[in-house]
């Protein structure tokens, strides 16, 4: 039996969508239906691998969760990864596809589209009911018959549809009836009823904004969601990063810069760090962002070596070399741990083509390929914790291989892709990374490193001994998956608390 779909499009980017569908997948779970997520074509660099090592969006990676359910890319089966402003590297079901230009992209609709429709088939037969995620405006009039992710994704499913718009940027009311008026009437009528997301304030003073909406479309306001404040969940994009940015370093605290680069990848990575009580995440767009910091983050990059161009044109990278002088930590992940090496060769032109020079933080080389390495490890950190071994669990995404001459490896690695572990860049076998003799500096290519609570408290444990600052037992001392079931059962009793959840249960139960 196909399922039944409700789709959630928006008044533009960023609004809420993401989080949205999230919350409703959790709500629908706990209604007892059987329900998944699906968004037919995602732009993010900030990427998720499942189980059976694909490459999908972290949204639909969190909304899967939400479900109950192992990520599939089958939820996401196109993702556009941005390598610079003209051109993306194409994931089609989980593999890369290839790298396209938007003109030559949208000439491969019709075969894209045809694995849309392959996914989306198989992730109906299974459930009873799939939540859509759009992308962008549901009204973006100059892509419409290039659309993969709105219209043509809510025709293809037969999908009622929830619009939601954000009423904390300004103009809502702009927003609601000037997209709604953009609609055709076979569109319009799919639509089953609106949300006012990311509302501040007495939501009682907007009831008169809510009569005025509903008079004009003819449509129920489904609720009006206000901010909930100290909630950690994955975004699709980089919306939270801005309210980092500016983050109060303090004496008593541990203070981790993480570097803004331009084509920065996977900053969820640093979303268990900003969840522990004792720790300032900042993320450094300038040389005076790093002031104060007892850590800087390189974090992964789509485009490795033009961002490594950009740190040394903006000066970021003799900043960063300084503070290194000086005593400070510096830690890369994948693309981060590639700049802190002597160089990083390009041959085939995977990204800008040639060699650039690295930091020279590490006495590593690395030659970048054009095959992605996309999987689940296992392992210990046994060099920067010497002690005592202490679990690590992430995912590699990366493309080329990391040679160590002479530095130990961070990581020693159990399991890969849920197997024996096999050699990684540098020819020796089950481990990742490196760490110099001091263990101030180190990279490796595990994303989630800071996932596992006990290596994640014992690591900034570690700086608060440099600091005089007595260890703490105390801290987030959850697994993040066990955090992120609880922040999602947090956020989906507040949209349970804000909506009329009945129009949206009767769209997932009977037929337009």
């Amino acid at each position: 039996m196909r399922a039944r779909a409700l789709a959630v499009l928006g008044t533009g980017s960023d609004v809420g969508k993401s989080l949205i569908t999230a919350g409703l997948c959790r709500l629908f779970l706990r209604a007892g239906i059987k329900v998944a997520p699906f968004k037919a074509q995602n732009m993010s660099n900030n990427s998720f691998v499942t189980p059976d090592g694909k490459e999908i969006g972290r949204a639909q990676a969190l909304q899967a969760q939400a479900c109950g359910l192992d990520p599939d890319a089958d939820m996401n089966p196109i993702l556009m990864k941005p390598e610079s402003d003209r051109s993306a590297q194409i994931v089609v079901q989980g593999k890369v596809w290839g790298k396209a230009e938007a003109r030559t992209y949208f000439e491969q609709r019709t075969e894209l589209a045809e694995r849309v429709q392959e996914s989306y088939g198989r992730l109906s037969a299974q459930y009873d009911a799939v939540i859509i995620e759009g992308a962008g405006s549901a009204a973006e009039m100059n892509l419409r018959d290039r659309d993969l992710a709105n219209w043509s994704a809510v025709e293809l499913a037969d999908a009622r549809v929830v619009l939601v718009a954000d009423i904390d940027r300004g103009g809502v009311f702009a927003q609601v009836i000037g997209t709604l008026d953009l609609l055709a009437s076979h569109e319009r009528t799919r639509v089953v009823g609106v949300i006012i997301n990311k509302f501040r304030g007495d939501a009682s003073l907007f009831i008169d904004g809510v009569r005025f909406i509903e008079q004009r479309t003819g449509l129920p306001v489904l609720g009006v969601v206000p901010m909930l404040r100290g909630l950690i969940l994955d975004q699709e994009d980089a919306v939270d990063v801005e309210a980092h940015r500016h983050a109060v370093f303090a004496k008593d605290r541990v203070n981790i810069a993480v570097v803004l680069l331009p084509r920065m990848s996977n900053f969820t990575d640093f979303n268990p760090l900003i969840a522990e009580p004792d720790v300032v995440v900042r993320y450094a767009a300038t040389s005076a962002d790093l002031d104060g910091a007892d850590v800087i983050v390189i974090p992964g990059s789509k485009n490795t070596i033009d961002d490594l161009a950009y740190l040394r044109q903006s000066g970021m990278a003799a900043s960063i070399g300084r503070h290194a002088s000086d005593g400070a930590e510096v830690v890369g992940i994948c693309g981060g741990y590639q700049m802190l090496g002597r160089n990083i060769a390009d041959p085939d032109g995977v990204e800008a083509g040639g060699e650039i020079e690295g930091f020279g933080l590490l006495d590593v080389t690395t030659r970048l390929a054009s095959t992605k390495t996309t999987q689940w490890i296992e392992g210990e950190s046994l060099e920067l914790e010497p002690q005592r071994s202490l679990p690590i669990r992430g995912y590699w995404i990366h493309m080329g291989q990391t040679t160590r001459c002479g530095v130990r490896s961070c990581f020693h690695v159990r399991s890969i892709g849920g197997e024996a572990g096999q050699p990684e860049g540098g020819g020796e076998a089950e481990s990742d990374g490196a760490v110099n003799e001091t263990g101030l500096i180190w990279g490796t290519y595990v994303h989630g490193v800071f996932d596992l609570p006990d290596f994640r408290r014992a690591w900034i444990n570690r700086i608060r001994g440099r600091k005089s600052l007595p260890s703490l037992v105390d801290g987030v001392s959850r697994d993040i998956s066990q955090t992120l079931a609880s922040q999602l059962d947090a956020w989906a009793d507040h949209l349970q608390l804000h909506l009329d959840l009945r129009p949206l249960i009767q769209a997932v139960s009977t037929r337009l």
